[in-house]
């Protein structure tokens, strides 16, 4: 590919996307503007800037090369991507909205009358806001460097460093233009290749797709590991539901049925994207083969158009994905960065809007230096493990704060130091016995996908210690419910 396409591809993206930020920054005001968009986002617009945060690098880029790699079994991360907002849908949404919180932090803080679980919540919500904003700048340096030439690490600044100041100077407000735009930014980026790659492969005289390429029976659907499956499901249904950067976007709809409504539409929106790197994954599978290893795999879609299709049209298709994909890691970032910047400013700088500022600043280069550090993974399977520590830690504070009259401060403390410790522990030996060797298959694979066992042991460690310290339950816990669960008068 022409380098200059994909020089101006980015520079398009990111003056589109400062543009829209500072345009948000004219009508944010408050302090409601900066933290929560003055709650009053409407479905559709909350629902595509949801869109535009959700779809990370993992679902831009990682999706398809997750199925170039396993076949059937990459298939399984766009299904769980998309049920985890159901789940959301069933348990989460509409009462989260109503209980006027800012913050999760203050949910868990405000529910269970506790100091302690609002702040052990605030470390989960920046470990766990770093390490999903990470993946994000190695993406970032994966599609400088493969499409410009550039050092790997110039992409993961510009993205850091363009998300810290567009957030600095507008909030919440201003993110939602940026991430509703970038949404149907990506859509467009990775739909109109996808058909043009169909469509080129279809006609008479393109390239053949061989079915036992595309569709081996080996990685087909009986090759797929049953625990190892049902652990990745489970990190991705209840790990959505403890994500901080889509929770937050719940506090901007008006009420709670306009929160039920955005994640409905949310459904439908991510259903339509994850067709898209499905067919180029599958299609990868049978024209470039060659790019089926860990290190290379991420790249397909920036590949693939120039490679099957060829000459200026796949140039231009070529330029069109990386703008998407950089369009992904900005707004991605931008509402991990807004997530923590209001848990930052609400818990150190008493939730001045000069307090946010700061912390978004800080927000965003953290991330940065640990993505400077650490060597890249595969982008779908480490966003993955940020889901099981999620899914381990805040998802039964959530449900069982929102659901369950029992809880108690203690139970919640335990429930996520038991899942954070036992999940991170996982997360940091499960590659160094791999590398070692000679440890038992089924060892190496709970600590690889490790949600099966870390989950319900958070649950039952926060339902426990409840019961055993149920006369310290809080006594607010009837009012806060009560919030939870009514439904808003009408107008």
């Amino acid at each position: 590919m022409n380098p200059v396409l994909g020089y101006i591809a980015i520079a398009a993206v990111t003056l589109a996307t400062a543009l829209i930020g500072f345009f948000g920054l004219r009508i944010s005001r408050t302090t409601q503007d900066f933290y929560v968009a003055s709650r009053t986002v409407r479905p559709w617009w909350n629902a595509s800037a949801i869109g535009g945060e959700y779809l990370s690098a993992a679902s831009v880029l990682g999706i398809a090369g997750l199925i170039l790699l396993q076949g059937a079994g990459g298939l399984w991360f766009p299904i769980g991507y998309t049920a985890g907002y159901l789940m959301l849908l069933l348990f989460v949404a509409a009462p989260l909205r109503r209980s006027g919180a800012y913050t999760i932090p203050d949910f868990t803080g405000a529910r269970l009358e506790s100091r302690l679980v609002r702040r052990l919540t605030t470390v989960l919500v920046i470990l766990i806001g770093w390490f999903y904003i990470v993946p994000q700048l190695q993406g970032a340096a994966l599609t400088i460097r493969i499409t410009t030439g550039l050092p790997s690490w110039m992409g993961a600044a510009a993205v850091s460093i363009i998300v810290g100041l567009i957030v600095a100077a507008g909030g919440m407000r201003s993110i939602t233009f940026v991430q509703a735009f970038q949404f149907w930014l990506k859509l467009t980026a990775i739909a109109v290749p996808a058909v043009l790659l169909l469509i080129t492969v279809g006609r008479d005289g393109g390239p053949s797709v061989d079915p036992a390429v595309a569709f081996p029976a080996a990685l087909g659907p009986a090759s797929l590991d049953v625990y190892s499956t049902v652990s990745l499901v489970i990190a991705l249904l209840l790990g959505t539901m403890g994500l901080p950067h889509v929770l937050v976007r719940f506090y901007t709809n008006p009420d709670g049925a306009a929160a039920r409504r955005t994640t409905l539409i949310v459904l439908g929106l991510l259903s339509v994207f994850y067709i898209f790197p499905t067919v180029i994954g599958l299609l990868g599978r049978a024209l470039a083969p060659e790019l089926a290893s860990p290190g290379e795999a991420d790249a397909l879609v920036l590949l693939l158009p120039g490679m099957v299709i060829g000459g200026l049209l796949g140039d231009v298709l070529t330029a069109l994905v990386i703008a998407g994909a950089f369009g992904a890691f900005l707004s991605t970032s931008s509402g991990l960065v807004v997530s923590l910047a209001g848990v930052i400013s609400q818990e150190l700088a008493g939730g001045s809007v000069r307090g946010f500022r700061i912390a978004a600043i800080a927000s965003s280069l953290v991330p940065l230096a640990v993505a400077l550090v650490l060597e890249p993974g595969g982008l779908a399977g480490s966003v993955g493990l940020v889901f099981a520590f999620t899914a381990s830690t805040l998802c039964p504070v959530l449900v069982l704060g929102i659901w369950w009259r029992g809880l108690t401060a203690r139970g919640a403390v335990a429930g996520m130091l038991g899942g954070g410790l036992f999940c991170g522990a996982a997360i940091l030996l499960g590659p160094l016995l791999a590398a070692a060797g000679g440890w038992p298959s089924w060892l190496q694979a709970a600590l690889a996908q490790p949600a099966a066992w870390t989950v319900p042991l958070a649950f039952a460690l926060t339902v426990v210690v409840s019961r055993l310290d149920r006369r310290r339950a809080p006594r607010g816990a009837d009012r806060v419910l009560a919030r939870l669960h009514a439904p808003e008068a009408r107008a």
